[in-house]
């Protein structure tokens, strides 16, 4: 039986948990980080992760799905596992163990940004005035948190990694959407795929270069969790709710992660903010809802199908 796109409303409900499993990911990951490093790390969350799945191949529907794929199915979850798991996980790793969480998590909210003008592009439909002020607003805003600019040796290369997983993550955006808009393939198909293919070579990369330490009581317990709630499971209920949110509605809802990891990271790395890094948390916050928000809008007045 061919999988039902969730409702909109349960939708948006199921990617706002998404959301804020995925916000704890960053205190475990740093945590896990004191004794593992990083690539080998995310090698091990995601190829146990993949592991967990791979069961599910004995479901009918599942067992379906991989033989009616064309070639084209193939190449694009192909891509989005190399994209979302392999170059932007392994960069989110790398970054983290350069940087305080909330830095990084700053750094990726610019992601909502690209991916709605990207979407605006592909669309041909040219940014109105409110859209150039919430990416003004938005850009601001990571100004103001990193002012005035005071990069410590050796930190350089983790806005580096950064950068990347923000491009990484973006690309994935959007390519996720392109392959689960249609609603052919289950996610749980997706999700399975994608992790097998980008945690295969993960894994080997990080072994060859960075070795397999013994792993503590305390870093097994992190891998697990990170691999069968935070990545298994929360990816594919990801991968469900775009069935039905289109690419910026779902950047929309991943960019409140920002704000999420900057209170658990308070919390539990005692990373704490100056009151000018949380005005301009919220400035950075802020100028990626009204960018899309406003395209939310447009698309409601043209009628046009998402």
């Amino acid at each position: 039986m061919r999988n039902v796109p969730p409702s909109r409303v349960k939708a948006i409900l199921v990617s706002f948990g998404v959301v804020f499993i995925w916000a704890t990911s960053w205190v475990l990951i740093k945590i896990g980080l004191g004794e593992i490093p990083p690539l080998t790390f995310a090698g091990l969350r995601y190829f146990i992760a993949f592991l967990f799945l791979v069961p599910f191949l004995l479901k009918k529907d599942i067992r379906g799905d991989v033989r009616s794929m064309s070639k084209t199915d193939w190449m694009l979850v192909a891509i989005l596992g190399l994209v979302s798991i392999f170059i932007a996980q392994g960069s989110q790793f790398l970054s983290l163990d350069l940087l305080p969480a909330t830095t990084v998590s700053l750094i990726l909210n610019i992601s909502s940004v690209i991916v709605a003008f990207s979407a605006i592009l592909l669309i041909k439909e040219i940014p109105t005035a409110l859209q150039w002020l919430g990416l003004a607003v938005n850009l601001a805003g990571v100004m103001l948190f990193f002012l005035p600019a005071n990069f410590s040796e050796g930190k350089p290369a983790g806005y580096l990694f950064a950068v990347s997983c923000l491009v990484a993550n973006s690309l994935a955006t959007l390519l996720g959407r392109k392959i689960n808009r249609k609603a052919t393939i289950h996610p749980l198909t997706v999700t399975l795929l994608s992790l097998g293919i980008g945690s295969i070579i993960m894994l080997v990369s990080g072994i060859a270069v960075q070795g397999l330490p013994a792993l503590s009581t305390k870093s097994i317990l992190i891998i697990l969790l990170l691999a069968v709630v935070n990545t298994a499971f929360a990816f594919t209920m990801w991968n469900y709710a775009l069935q039905t949110l289109s690419a910026i509605e779902s950047s929309i809802i991943n960019g409140t992660m920002m704000v999420q990891v900057a209170i658990l990271a308070w919390i539990f790395l005692d990373e704490v903010q100056n009151p000018q890094q949380i005005i301009a948390l919220m400035m950075a916050f802020l100028g990626a809802v009204i960018v899309n928000l406003k395209r939310r809008t447009r698309v409601k007045k043209t009628s046009v199908p998402e």
